[in-house]
C-alpha cells in the first residue's frame, strides 16, 4: 500500500503523517520523487482501511493498494517513477538507472594474476567502461574447475581499482565472505546460482553496498523480483537486476536464452535499474556484439561485458569473452545506437571519435 501526498505538501506534514502511520504497526517509508512524496507502507495492511488513511491529512492525495507479491521491488511503490541506483568509484559517482545513460562494465570471468587484472582494467577504462567485473570467488558447475582465488583476488581488484579509478563489481557465494567482499567492492554481485539463497539475500541487505542480482537459470520474472523483495526488505533499495539467460531446452548453438523480453517486462513491473550480461547470456563471444546492441535497442540501463586478454588461454569462460580489440570495437557500435535511443553518455571521447568529432 502506498500513500501519495499532494504536490507541494509541507514536510512537517509528511512527517506528521509518518509518525501517525507508524504507531499503526505497519513500517512507513518515506520516498521522496521529483514532484511528490509517497510513504510506503509495509507490514500487514491486509486489514487497513484505505478512507481512515486518507482522513489523516487533507495533503493525502490518494492511497492505492499493491496488489503485488513483491512490494518495495514494484513500480506502484515508487508511484511509477524509476529508482536510480548511486555508486561511489574513486572515479566519482556512477548513476544506474532509466532516466541515466547506459553504464558500460567489462573485465574478466576470474581474477588470475596481477599484471592480467590490471592490464584489462585499463583497457576497458579506455574503451568507456565504468566499472570493473572480476571474479574471486566463482561457483562452477564441476567441484574441479577453477574456483577463483578468492581473498587474494579481492586484493589484486584492489589494486586494479587504485591504479585505474574504476569502480569493482564482483560475487559473493558465502555469508561468511561477504563482510570481506564488501571492503573491495563498490557493486556486491549475487549470481544466479545464488538468487535463492534467502539467508544470503537477507545478510546482503543489511550492507550498505548496492547489489547486482542475477536471474536464477531457471528463475520465472516473479522469483527474480521476490529476490530483490528480500535485499529490499532486510533495508538496502539499491538494487540492479541483471538478466544474464535462462536455461531453456536448446543449448546446443547458445549457453542459455538470453530473455530480452524481460526489459519491456520488467519496465511495467518495477522502478528497479535493468542490466543485460549478453556473455553468459549467449556463451559465445561472437554472438556478444550483436545482443549488446539489441538489449540496448530494448532499453537496458546497463551492460556487463567479460572481456579477457587472451580469451584461449581463460581460467574460466574463455568462449565467450572479448579480446580488448574486439571491446573497443563494440564500444563504437554501442555508441551509435546509445546515441540514437538518448541513452548515450555527451562526454565519451570514443564516442564523438566514432561520429567524426574528434
Amino acid at each position: 500500500m502506498i500513500v501519495v501526498m499532494k504536490t507541494d505538501t509541507p514536510s512537517s506534514e509528511v512527517d506528521r503523517t509518518i509518525q501517525e502511520l507508524g504507531s499503526w504497526s505497519i513500517t512507513p517509508e518515506k520516498i521522496v520523487g521529483k514532484h511528490k512524496v509517497v510513504i510506503g507502507l509495509v507490514g500487514d495492511t491486509a486489514t487497513l482501511n484505505p478512507e481512515k488513511i486518507q482522513q489523516l491529512s487533507p495533503f493525502i492525495e490518494k492511497v492505492v493498494n499493491i496488489d503485488k507479491p513483491f512490494k518495495r521491488a514494484s513500480l506502484e511503490f515508487r508511484h511509477g517513477e524509476p529508482t536510480e541506483v548511486l555508486v561511489s568509484t574513486p572515479d566519482g559517482i556512477v548513476a544506474f538507472g532509466q532516466n541515466h545513460p547506459i553504464v558500460s562494465i567489462a573485465g574478466p570471468c576470474s581474477v588470475e594474476n596481477e599484471e592480467m587484472i590490471v592490464e584489462t582494467a585499463r583497457r576497458v577504462k579506455a574503451a568507456g567502461a565504468k566499472l570493473l567485473r572480476g571474479g574471486a570467488y566463482k561457483p562452477r558447475t564441476s567441484p574441479y574447475s577453477f574456483q577463483g582465488h578468492g581473498e587474494s583476488a579481492l586484493a589484486l581488484l584492489a589494486k586494479a581499482r587504485e591504479a585505474t579509478g574504476l569502480g569493482i563489481i564482483t560475487e559473493v557465494m558465502d555469508a561468511g565472505e561477504l563482510a570481506q567482499v564488501a571492503e573491495v567492492a563498490d557493486i556486491i554481485q549475487v549470481g544466479a546460482r545464488n538468487m535463492q539463497n534467502f539467508s544470503l539475500l537477507k545478510q546482503v541487505g543489511a550492507t550498505n553496498k548496492p547489489v547486482l542480482l542475477k536471474r536464477g537459470m531457471a528463475a520465472t520474472i516473479e522469483d527474480w523480483l521476490m529476490a530483490a523483495e528480500y535485499i529490499m526488505a532486510a533495508g538496502n533499495p539499491n538494487v540492479i537486476l541483471c538478466e544474464r539467460g535462462i536455461r531453456t531446452f536448446d543449448r546446443k548453438y547458445t549457453r542459455n536464452t538470453l530473455d530480452l523480453a524481460a526489459i519491456p517486462v520488467l519496465r511495467t513491473l518495477t522502478h528497479l535499474p535493468i542490466m543485460i550480461d549478453p556473455s553468459h547470456g549467449t556463451g559465445w563471444s561472437q554472438y556478444v556484439p550483436t545482443m549488446a546492441m539489441a538489449a540496448i535497442a530494448a532499453g537496458a540501463d546497463s551492460l556487463m561485458i567479460e572481456v579477457h586478454p587472451n580469451p584461449a588461454k581463460a581460467l574460466s569462460d574463455g568462449p565467450q569473452s572479448l579480446t580488448p580489440e574486439q571491446y573497443d570495437q563494440l564500444m563504437r557500435q554501442m555508441a551509435v545506437i546509445g546515441q540514437a535511443v538518448g541513452r548515450w553518455s555527451s562526454k565519451s571521447s570514443l564516442s564523438l571519435a566514432y561520429s567524426g568529432v574528434a
